[in-house]
């Protein structure tokens, strides 16, 4: 399922013939190493990688566009789509209590397409699509010393609120974006 097009990005679901991509992207301690509880785990093996996608899936029937685990597509000059290159989950959060109500943003993209703003750009479009959608609040959650992400979540105009221990059992950053009624104001 397509969500939306950026100039440079296509944002969809996550297909099985994207499983080589997925693998590629989540089988790299260097994307690992910043995501989910410990133990961080590179995926081992397509098996793996498949399992993981099911779930992903299983996850997404749970919940409507925008809310979504979204693979970063970019638009190939000419040719149309690539293969993807990253996620954008915005996913709703939970914490020890359950639910919260409230909605988590995140990019994960491969090593060989960061630094060219396609997290950034990705990331913006979901939050206009939150912000049309009704969705109030979203939130970043860092590693300590993701510098980069931190600074991705700065680009978007997300208030860093220190640090927390409130989520996935770990100590992160945080930050928040506030939508404004007839607007996305941060």
């Amino acid at each position: 399922m397509e969500l939306l097009r950026t100039p440079r990005l296509l944002l969809r679901h996550w297909e099985e013939p994207d499983l080589p991509a997925f693998f590629d992207l989540y089988s790299r301690d260097d994307v690992m190493r910043w995501l989910g509880p410990h133990p961080r785990r590179a995926l081992a093996t397509l098996d793996e990688a498949r399992e993981r996608m099911d779930r992903w899936h299983d996850r997404e029937r749970a919940i409507d566009p925008p809310l979504g685990l979204w693979a970063i597509v970019p638009l190939l000059s000419g040719t149309g789509p690539g293969q993807p290159v990253g996620t954008i989950p915005l996913v709703p959060l939970s914490d020890a209590d359950g639910p919260t109500g409230l909605v988590e943003i995140g990019w994960h993209l491969h090593p060989r397409h960061q630094g060219q703003g396609f997290a950034t750009e990705a990331a913006g479009a979901i939050l206009a699509a939150a912000a049309k959608a009704g969705i109030g609040q979203v939130l970043a959650l860092t590693d300590l010393d993701n510098a980069p992400s931190q600074a991705v979540a700065a680009r978007l105009g997300m208030r860093d609120e220190g640090t927390t221990d409130r989520w996935f059992g770990l100590t992160s950053r945080q930050f928040r974006r506030t939508i404004t009624i007839g607007g996305d104001g941060a």
